[in-house]
C-alpha cells in the first residue's frame, strides 16, 4: 500500500484520498460509533478518537510524520526487524512488508515514558525522513521567505534539502571532495527498516502482563540510569546478564557494547579528523587524501612507511585526531520537540522588555546584529551563540603534562534558568592534547566556522511547535574564555607594551627595570577633562595626563591593520631550529618573507635595545578565522573579558600584598627600586637607618603581625551558609599568617563579601579599606543579574576613580594587565548583558562534569579524548531521551534545595510551604504559651480576618465604653489578648454558615498537636535552627524580616514548627531569637556601611505571653554572621541571595549575586 501521501500538502487530492484509505483499513473491525487511536500530530496515537473526529484531525492538523506502518491500528510488522534482534540475531535488513496482515490490537498501556513523543522527536531532528522524504517535501514555513536566502544559487538549495533527506544517521555536514575517508563515529550501517523496528519496540510491551515499560522504554530507562549514577560498562553488562537469564523473552542486548549502538541510533555522532602533528592543517575537505602535510611535509601517520594503499591505512594510527561533534544537527534537534522549540523564542516572546539588563538580548551588541541584518532578528528561532575554549588536563595527576581543549557553544535563545546549565551546553570539539594549540587553534576550528557559514545562509529545519519547516540561521555573537585562551581566538598578543585587547595601541604601559616586569596604569584618562588627578604628577607615575579614553577597536580597523600581512599557522620543527630558546619552546607561527633579525645589544646610557621599536600591529600575530563570517567584522563585541579570572587576580594581589605572602606580594625591594627609576613616590623609597642599614619604609598597606592574626583568624572562624562558598577556613595558615590555595569562586566571595568585613577590624590605613570596599561594591553590583544602564555609568565613574586612587596607594608592580582589565567590563557588560551569561563559571564546571568525571568511566589511559568524546555522545544521547522520562531525570532531578510540588503549595497557608529537612519530630503536644503566640501571630496577618478584625474593635470599643479613637498600642493589646475567642465565638457559634472554609477552620485554633523540623528549604534558601547548625561547618540560621515600615529585624532561628487547621490548612512558622534594632545597644550602623547587631540584646524571646517570637517561613531571607573580634557579643550582618534566583521584571530588580 502506498503511503507517500503522508508527506503531501493536506489539500492536495492525494492527501484526501490517503486519509480515506487510511480510515478504511483502521475502522474496519469498529463498531458504528467506537474509537480508535488517533494518528494526528496533536493525539500522537495517545487519544482515542470516533471517526468523524478523526478524519477532522487528519484533514486539518495532518497525520503523524513517519507514522509508515500503523502499528497503532492493527499492522502486522515482521518482529525480526526489531532493534533488540538485530543486534543479537540479524544480520540483514528485513524490509518492510506492504502486505497489511491484520493482528489482535495492542493494549493501553499505562506506559510511564513518552517512547513515541522521543522517536517523533528523532524523526524531526532528521526532517523527518527517518521512515520516509515526507517532512522534506512538505511546504516551507511561509513567513520566512528572506530575501538574502532566496536569492541563493540553486545548487546551495540542493544541499541543503538533501541534508534534511539523509538517513536515520546522516552525515550531517555535506562532505567536501575527497572527504570521504573522514571516519564517522556512531553512524550504523541501518536505516529506514532499523527506525521501523524502533517504533514497533516502543509499542511492544517488554514483556507478558508488564503495562509500565515498553521494550525500548526499559532499555533507554535502564542506560539512563547508567550514565546518571555512574556505573562502569562491566557492571550494565553483568546486569545485562541476569535481566537476560531472568526474563529470556525480553531479547535484551547481551553486552554494554550492543546496548549503546541501539541508543546511538537515538542520538547523534561525531568525526574523527585527523590533523597534522605540528598543527599545521587538517586532513578534510579536498586535503583528505594528503599522506603529508603540504606545509611541514609531515606523516598523518604515526607509523610512516612505504605502503600507502587502503588496506595499509586502516591498521595504521593517525599522529592526531581532532574529534568534530557536528552543529547542525544539534541545532536542530532543538526544534525537534515542543519541550525545547518554545523555549528557543523565549528571548523574543517571554521576556520582560524594559529598560534594564536581564539577557545578552538587552545588550547593545545582540540588538546591533538585529539592525544590521533584519531578514535575520526578524525571526525569532534563529539561533544566537557564544563560543567557548579552554585547557585542562584529563588525568587526575598533576604530574602529567597535558593540555587537551574542548570548544563549547552557548545558545543564548534560551531563557536565563537553562540558558546556561551543563544540558544546554553544546561541545562542538575537543582539540587533541598534550601540548596546547596556541595560536594554531584556528586551525581546527575550521569544519565549525563551515557549518557556521552554512547556517548564516539557512539550512532547512522542522520546527515541531508550528509542524512547519523554516530556514534555521546561526550567527556567533562572541568568545568567552580566560585571558590566554583570548590571545588563541583573537590573534592580539596579551603580554608586552601593548598587551590590552581593549585599548590596543593606546595601551599605557612601563616597564620596570628592577622587577623585570610590565606595570599598566594610565587610569586618569577616563576622568574627566577638569579633574584635579590629572594635573598631580608625584602621586601618579609623574606626569600630568591630558589623554582621553581610548575608543575600542572595532573589527574594521583590525583588517586595516592586517593588510598586507600574510601567515602561516603550525608549529616549527624544534630539532632542526638553531635560534630556540632555553626550555626548547618555538613560536606558533611565523611572518611570511620577514627576514630573521638579529637581537641587538642594550644601550648602556637608556638600559633599552637600540632596535626599532615594535608598532602595534606587531601585537596581531594572525588574522582570526572568525573574520571569514561576514558579519563578524561589525559585532561589537567579538571577545569577552572573563570576569572569573579578573576577580581572582585582583583578589591575589589585593591579599597577596596586604599579608605579605611571599611570591604574591606586590611590595618587595626591587618595586620600591623601581620607584626611584621613575622619580615617584618618594616616601616609600627604600631609605637607611642611623646605623646605615636600609630598610623600606612603612606603606600605607603594610599589616602587622597581630592585625595579620585577626584577618586570618576572622577568615578561619567564619561560617557561612549552604552553597555559599567552600570551606575557606582550610586555606587559612595561622602560623604564617598567609591564604593559599584559593579556587576562582573562593576569591569571588572573599573580595566581594568576606575580605572587607574581616579588614574592618585591622585595616592598615583608611585609604585601603575604603579601596577594598569600592573593589566589593563595584564587583558585587557588576555581577548582579539585573543592572540598568544609568546604574553601570555610575558604577563606570566609581572604578575609574577607585583605580587612580589605588595608583596613589599601592606600587607600580601592582598594576598587572588584570587590574587594569577592570576599567573595560563595564562597557562590555552594556554590550554583552549580564556577567553571568559570559564568565568562565559554568564552562569550567561543564568541563569537569563531562570530561574528567566521565573519563573516570573509561579507563583508556592511552586515547583520553577519545574516551572523552565517547562518555560524550553517551551522555548527550541519554539528556535528550531523558526529556521524554518519567521519574528521576537529569531534567527532573530535585536540587539541593528544592521548591515544593503545587499540590502541597495548596495546604499551605501564606505561602509556608517549603522541603522539610532531617527527620521531622511529631510532638504530642505543643505547650500553651506556644500555641498562643502563635495561633495570634497567624489571626494578625491573615487578609481574610481583616474586616473581622476591624469588626472586632469597633464592638471592643463600644462595650469598653471608649467610642473614639483608640491608641495603636491600644487596639493592638486588645487584638493580641482577646480577638482568637471572639473569633472562635462569632464564627462557630453565631455565624458560622456564612463564612469561608478557611475562615472557619482559623475560628477552630489550630490542633495542639503538630509537627516541628530542624531544617527548612524555601524559596532557594536551606535554613537550619540554632541547634542543629552547632557542630556544623556552615551558618544557616540568621534571619531578616523587613517590617511593612521599613524596619530590618534581624535574629537566629531556634526552631520551626508546623500548625494544623484541621485537615485541609497548615502553616509553617520560625520561632526566632530576635535582636534590638530600636536602639544603639542593640544595633548600629558604621562609617564604611557595615551593619552590626548584639547578640547579647534578645527580645521577643518567646518566655514572655506578649512576646512575639513567630514569622512565617515566607516572610524571611537568610543572612549570616561574622563576629567582631574587639567587642564581644557583635556581629556584622551580611545578606545574600539564592543562586538560582532569577528576577524576571516583576519585583524591584536587586543587586544580587551569583
Amino acid at each position: 500500500m502506498d503511503r507517500s501521501w503522508i508527506g503531501k500538502v493536506r489539500t492536495s487530492a492525494e492527501y484526501k484520498q490517503g486519509v480515506e484509505q487510511f480510515l478504511s483499513f483502521a475502522f474496519r473491525d469498529v463498531i458504528d460509533g467506537g474509537q480508535i487511536f488517533c494518528p494526528c500530530v496533536n493525539c500522537a496515537n495517545k487519544r482515542r478518537q470516533t471517526y468523524d473526529e478523526v478524519k477532522t484531525h487528519l484533514r486539518c492538523d495532518g497525520i503523524l510524520q513517519g507514522y509508515t506502518t500503523w502499528i497503532y491500528h492493527g499492522e502486522q510488522i515482521n518482529s525480526s526487524a526489531a532493534a533488540f534482534d538485530h543486534m543479537s540475531h540479524a544480520t540483514n535488513n528485513v524490509p518492510i512488508s506492504d502486505n497489511l496482515t491484520p493482528i489482535p490490537r495492542q493494549n493501553d498501556y499505562r506506559r510511564l515514558d513518552d517512547m513515541l513523543g522521543l522517536l517523533n522527536a528523532v524523526s524531526n531532528m532528521h526532517g523527518g525522513s527517518s521512515s520516509d522524504s515526507s517532512v522534506s517535501e512538505g511546504p516551507l514555513d511561509e513567513q520566512l521567505e528572506y530575501t538574502d536566502i532566496s536569492d541563493s544559487s540553486p545548487e546551495e538549495d540542493n544541499v541543503t534539502t538533501s541534508e534534511s533527506e539523509d538517513v536515520l544517521f546522516p552525515d550531517v555536514i555535506s562532505r567536501s571532495p575527497g572527504e570521504e575517508n573522514v571516519a564517522v563515529e556512531g553512524q550504523d550501517e541501518i536505516g529506514k527498516d532499523k527506525f521501523s523496528s524502533f517504533w514497533k519496540d516502543a509499542d511492544s510491551s517488554l514483556h507478558d502482563g508488564c503495562e509500565s515499560y515498553s521494550k525500548l522504554s526499559f532499555l533507554v530507562r535502564l542506560f539512563h540510569l547508567k550514565c546518571l549514577s555512574g556505573w562502569t560498562q562491566e557492571s550494565f553488562t553483568l546486569l545485562l546478564g541476569v535481566l537476560s537469564d531472568a526474563y529470556p523473552n525480553t531479547s535484551l542486548p547481551k553486552t554494554f557494547h550492543e546496548a549503546k549502538k541501539i541508543i546511538r541510533g537515538l542520538g547523534l555522532h561525531y568525526k574523527k579528523i585527523h590533523a597534522c602533528p605540528k598543527d599545521c592543517m587538517l586532513f578534510w575537505g579536498e586535503r583528505a587524501n594528503q599522506e603529508f602535510c603540504h606545509i611541514c611535509n609531515s606523516s598523518r601517520w604515526l607509523d610512516e612507511g612505504e605502503d600507502t594503499s587502503k588496506e595499509s591505512r586502516k591498521k595504521k594510527r593517525p599522529a592526531k585526531v581532532l574529534r568534530y561533534f557536528p552543529l547542525i544537527p544539534r541545532l536542530r534537534r532543538l526544534y525537534a520537540t515542543n519541550k525545547t522549540s518554545n523555549d528557543m523564542r523565549w528571548h523574543d516572546e517571554g521576556r520582560t522588555k524594559d529598560e534594564f539588563l536581564r539577557h545578552p538580548v538587552d545588550g547593545k551588541a545582540w540588538k546591533n546584529l538585529d539592525e544590521r541584518e533584519h531578514s535575520f532578528g526578524r525571526d525569532s528561532r534563529n539561533v544566537r551563540l557564544g563560543l567557548a575554549s579552554d585547557g585542562f588536563n584529563p588525568f587526575r595527576s598533576m604530574n602529567l603534562k597535558h593540555s587537551t581543549w574542548p570548544v563549547m557553544l552557548i545558545p543564548y535563545n534560551l531563557p536565563p534558568w537553562i540558558c546556561m546549565k551543563e544540558t544546554n551546553l553544546i561541545l562542538s570539539m575537543i582539540i587533541p592534547g598534550p601540548d596546547s594549540p596556541g595560536n594554531d587553534i584556528d586551525v581546527y576550528l575550521q569544519p565549525l566556522i563551515e557549518e557556521l557559514l552554512q547556517l548564516w545562509k539557512g539550512v532547512v529545519t522542522f520546527d515541531s511547535t508550528t509542524k512547519k519547516k523554516f530556514k534555521l540561521r546561526a550567527a556567533l555573537l562572541w568568545t568567552l574564555n580566560d585571558f590566554p585562551a583570548l590571545a588563541y581566538l583573537y590573534g592580539w598578543s596579551t603580554r608586552g607594551t601593548y598587551a590590552c585587547p581593549s585599548c590596543v595601541g593606546s595601551t599605557k604601559s612601563r616597564f620596570l627595570n628592577k622587577g623585570r616586569k610590565f606595570c599598566y596604569m594610565g587610569h586618569r584618562r577616563w576622568l574627566p577633562q577638569g579633574h584635579s588627578y590629572r594635573r598631580q604628577k608625584k602621586n601618579f607615575d609623574g606626569n600630568k595626563e591630558s589623554e582621553a579614553a581610548p575608543e575600542p577597536l572595532s573589527g574594521s580597523s583590525v583588517l586595516k591593520m592586517l593588510e598586507g600581512r600574510v601567515f602561516v599557522l603550525g608549529k616549527k620543527d624544534v630539532a632542526s631550529k638553531k635560534g630556540k630558546n632555553k626550555k626548547g619552546k618555538s613560536k606558533n607561527e611565523e611572518e611570511v618573507d620577514q627576514p630573521k633579525k638579529k637581537r641587538k645589544r642594550a644601550s648602556k646610557s637608556t638600559g633599552r635595545s637600540t632596535m626599532k621599536e615594535k608598532r602595534p600591529e606587531d601585537w596581531l600575530k594572525k588574522k582570526s578565522i572568525f573574520f571569514r563570517l561576514p558579519y563578524w567584522e561589525h559585532n561589537l563585541l567579538r571577545h569577552n573579558l572573563d570576569v572569573m579570572h579578573i576577580e581572582k587576580n585582583v583578589c591575589d594581589n589585593l591579599v597577596g600584598t596586604l599579608l605579605d605572602i611571599q611570591s604574591k606580594s606586590k611590595d618587595d625591594w626591587n618595586a620600591r627600586l623601581d620607584l626611584v627609576e621613575l622619580g615617584i613616590r618618594s616616601k616609600l623609597q627604600p631609605d637607611k637607618d642611623e646605623q646605615g642599614k636600609p630598610f623600606l619604609p612603612w606603606a600605607p598597606f603594610n599589616m602587622t603581625r597581630e592585625q595579620k592574626e585577626i584577618l586570618c583568624s576572622i577568615i578561619k572562624k567564619m561560617k557561612t551558609p549552604d552553597g555559599y562558598a567552600s570551606n575557606i577556613s582550610r586555606c587559612v595558615n595561622m602560623k604564617d599568617c598567609t591564604l593559599s590555595g584559593l579556587k576562582s569562586h573562593d576569591c569571588h566571595v572573599l573580595i566581594e563579601d568576606i575580605l572587607p568585613i574581616a579588614l574592618r577590624s585591622c585595616y592598615p590605613s583608611k585609604q585601603v579599606m575604603t579601596i577594598v570596599i569600592e573593589l566589593a561594591d563595584f564587583f558585587k553590583k557588576l555581577c548582579s543579574k539585573v543592572i540598568s544602564i544609568p546604574e553601570l555609568d555610575e558604577l563606570q565613574k566609581k572604578i575609574v576613580l577607585t583605580l587612580c586612587n589605588m595608583e596613589k596607594t599601592f606600587l607600580p608592580s601592582f598594576f598587572t594587565i588584570m587590574v587594569h582589565l577592570m576599567v573595560h567590563l563595564v562597557d562590555e557588560v552594556k554590550l554583552g548583558g549580564p556577567v553571568h551569561y559570559r564568565w568562565m563559571y559554568p564552562l569550567e564546571r561543564q568541563v569537569y562534569w563531562y570530561f574528567v568525571r566521565l573519563k573516570s568511566y573509561v579507563r583508556n589511559k592511552a586515547h583520553p579524548e577519545g574516551s572523552m568524546a565517547e562518555a560524550y555522545i553517551q551522555d548527550e544521547c541519554l539528556t535528550f531521551c531523558s526529556r521524554f522520562i518519567d521519574g528521576t531525570t537529569r531534567f527532573t532531578r530535585p536540587p539541593r534545595n528544592p521548591d515544593p510540588s503545587n499540590e502541597i503549595k495548596d495546604i499551605y497557608m501564606f505561602e509556608s510551604a517549603g522541603e522539610p529537612i532531617g527527620k521531622n519530630v511529631n510532638e504530642k503536644q505543643f505547650d500553651d504559651l506556644m500555641l498562643i503566640q502563635a495561633h495570634r501571630y497567624v489571626l494578625r496577618h491573615c487578609d481574610e480576618l481583616r474586616d473581622l478584625r476591624r469588626e472586632f474593635v469597633e464592638t471592643e470599643k463600644i462595650e469598653r465604653g471608649h467610642p473614639e479613637d483608640l491608641p495603636s498600642e491600644d487596639i493592638e493589646k486588645m487584638i493580641n489578648e482577646d480577638f482568637a475567642d471572639w473569633l472562635q465565638q462569632k464564627v462557630l457559634l453565631d455565624d458560622g454558615p456564612n463564612y469561608s472554609k478557611k475562615i472557619s477552620a482559623l475560628a477552630k485554633k489550630p490542633s495542639r498537636w503538630g509537627t516541628r523540623f530542624k531544617g527548612f528549604v524555601i524559596n532557594g534558601f536551606r535554613f537550619h535552627t540554632i541547634s542543629r547548625e552547632k557542630k556544623r561547618k556552615t551558618q544557616n540560621s540568621g534571619v531578616v524580616n523587613k517590617s511593612n515600615e521599613g524596619i530590618n529585624y534581624y535574629g537566629r532561628l531556634s526552631d520551626i514548627i508546623e500548625l494544623a487547621y484541621g485537615d485541609d490548612y497548615k502553616v509553617v512558622l520560625f520561632k526566632c531569637d530576635w535582636y534590638d534594632v530600636h536602639h544603639n545597644a542593640g544595633i548600629k550602623n558604621e562609617d564604611f556601611g557595615f551593619t552590626l547587631v548584639n547578640f547579647s540584646r534578645v527580645i521577643h524571646t518567646g518566655k514572655e505571653i506578649q512576646h512575639d517570637p513567630f514569622v512565617f517561613s515566607s516572610q524571611v531571607e537568610q543572612v549570616f554572621y561574622m563576629e567582631d573580634p574587639k567587642i564581644k557579643g557583635w556581629h556584622v550582618v551580611t545578606r545574600h541571595r539564592p543562586r538560582d534566583l532569577f528576577d524576571m521584571g516583576m519585583e524591584e530588580p536587586s543587586d544580587d549575586v551569583v
